[in-house]
């Protein structure tokens, strides 16, 4: 094999991508990313020692979760950039390590003193000596949670890359950053220091989504529920997909007044809900559905096209010149914004392709959908939650969330939804709500049978609105008549669900499928002590949740 990647779920039969990424990632980039994440883990060891002996380096910070976001599925795809990244990690370890040699104790793991090829040909082979399987002495097992950790790490330092960039820090969650880094440097660990690890992950992840709520509502305010138009407007038009907030603000601040609309896709759907993005009238709607159908999507678009975070696809030929990078998105030959002081962009490329183009000729308005059900719209209604529920007005809810894809089987959750009954309500969030939010849905006990929580980044508000019910139930968040039916696709989805295992939440659907880097011991584990659960039949999964009488 040239390569070898089991990190998302649409992996090659389910087993591992050996040859070609199904994401589009080549050997070149797979290896380069391997690289990047060993030189991140030297570096993770050295910052840990560190910030131990009580220095905080908050560039450092940004640093390693930048470096590690950089390697998260569909992020970023240029050598070139990997290349960069590669360098300034080793030199800024190099760095750390000429001017805090006194505040490193102990034995340092050998990434510490690993040093890059000086070339590219030489990165790509050393890229081959530091890949998945070539811990060879490894058992399958201890494999499997070491795995496990590292994709939780990898959604962790998403979620807190989007919260520094908001101005947002907590040592809880920096700390574990290197913490876990730096174990994986460590071979020797066994299978209970690694559960922990993995368990430790969750509870670090469950203070970074709150640290990105509170990044996302004091700057932008409490999402609200809001009308969005599905389609677009005539005129100039500069679409932008991802989950970054922030680049959207600067975008709809340097685009005001020039006659030019905003369209969101994909995962920015929910940025239409903030009081501080949605006071610019020039932010239009929504174009377009889920990332897995940008290349059709994009083809025919008129207008600019702006990738901020994660989803990004080989863009097509038609609009390679077109479409633009920022963040930690990368793709070999596609201009790229770059990230200045104080994490300012300047986005006049983009605006002058947008307005070049000349836009869309005419309105096309497909539908409205309404979102903007974060928890604080929500829990505003507790009271009427509560006793709509006592009346039996509703009976259950259901969480149909995660990540989106291509791999057949994913029309499951499609199906779920049209099969609810009408006395549920459906909470949705993340892109595989993309399934489910353009169907025609009733009110339920006053409120819309659908309510869309936001991004996958915004995983938070559900865990919040669980706790508040449990609280009002004087339950368990186990014994609610709740229901998780989670689909996952790539790292921050692994993230989430470590947090949601270390809140002890148990009996989580998952799918369509379950992850291939889970050995069987470890997956034995998972269910034992959560009885998570993969997805079944429709039928069989709401009889089993509701009984006969579904």
């Amino acid at each position: 094999m040239s390569m070898f990647c089991r990190q998302c779920e649409q992996t090659f039969r389910w087993k591992g991508c050996e040859t070609m990424g199904v994401c589009g990632k080549d050997p070149e980039v797979a290896a380069l990313q391997d690289v990047l994440i060993h030189a991140c883990k030297g570096f993770a060891a050295c910052g840990q020692s560190v910030r131990q002996a009580g220095v905080a380096m908050p560039e450092n910070d940004y640093l390693l979760m930048e470096g590690v976001f950089a390697t998260l599925t569909n992020v970023n795809f240029d050598p070139d950039a990997l290349e960069a990244l590669i360098r300034k990690v080793v030199a800024e370890r190099r760095q750390l390590q000429s001017v805090s040699a006194d505040r490193m104790s102990g034995d340092m793991p050998a990434a510490t003193q690993w040093v890059p090829a000086e070339d590219r040909q030489g990165l790509l082979d050393q890229g081959a000596a530091l890949g998945l399987l070539c811990d060879g002495d490894l058992d399958k097992d201890r494999r499997s949670l070491r795995e496990l950790l590292l994709y939780g790490l990898k959604g962790m330092a998403a979620y807190a890359h989007h919260a520094y960039r908001l101005g947002e820090q907590d040592p809880a969650v920096s700390d574990f950053l290197y913490k876990g880094m730096a174990a994986l440097a460590d071979l020797s660990l066994d299978m209970e220091t690694l559960l922990g690890l993995v368990m430790e992950c969750g509870a670090a992840n469950l203070v970074c989504l709150e640290m990105l709520d509170r990044g996302h509502t004091a700057r932008f305010g409490h999402p609200e529920p809001t009308q969005v138009k599905l389609g677009y407007l005539k005129g100039p038009a500069i679409v932008v997909s991802g989950h970054d907030l922030h680049d959207l603000e600067q975008l709809l601040v340097q685009t005001e007044g020039k006659g030019i609309n905003i369209f969101t896709h994909g995962e920015m759907l929910p940025g239409n809900a903030y009081p501080g993005l949605k006071k610019y009238t020039h932010l239009a709607g929504h174009y377009g559905t889920a990332w897995q159908n940008q290349q059709r999507e994009f083809v025919d678009l008129p207008g600019a096209i702006l990738m901020t975070t994660n989803c990004i696809q080989e863009p097509d030929m038609t609009y390679q010149d077109r479409i633009f990078t920022t963040g930690a998105v990368g793709w070999p030959n596609i201009a790229h914004i770059p990230e200045g002081e104080k994490g300012a962009k300047d986005f006049t490329p983009v605006i002058e392709k947008a307005l070049s183009l000349g836009g869309f000729s005419e309105d096309n308005i497909e539908k409205e959908i309404t979102i903007g059900f974060g928890h604080h719209t929500i829990l505003s209604h507790a009271e009427q939650i509560v006793a709509a529920v006592k009346a039996g007005q509703i009976r259950h809810f259901f969480l149909i969330g995660g990540c989106d894809g291509a791999r057949p089987g994913r029309n499951y959750y499609t199906k779920m939804a049209e099969s609810i009954p009408d006395d549920c309500l459906i909470l949705t969030l993340a892109c595989g709500k993309n399934r489910i939010n353009r169907l025609d849905y009733p009110t339920v006990a006053g409120f819309p049978k659908l309510l869309d929580c936001g991004q996958c980044n915004d995983a938070y508000s559900a865990i919040v609105v669980a706790k508040a019910l449990s609280e009002a139930f004087e339950c368990g968040i186990n014994d609610l008549p709740l229901t998780l039916n989670i689909s996952w696709y790539e790292q921050k989805a692994v993230a989430v669900l470590l947090t949601l295992l270390n809140l002890g939440v148990k009996n989580i659907k998952l799918g369509p499928s379950l992850p291939a880097f889970l050995s069987e011991n470890v997956l034995k584990v998972l269910v034992e002590q959560f009885n998570i659960q993969p997805t079944g039949t429709v039928e069989d999964d709401l009889q089993q949740v509701l009984g006969a009488s579904v």
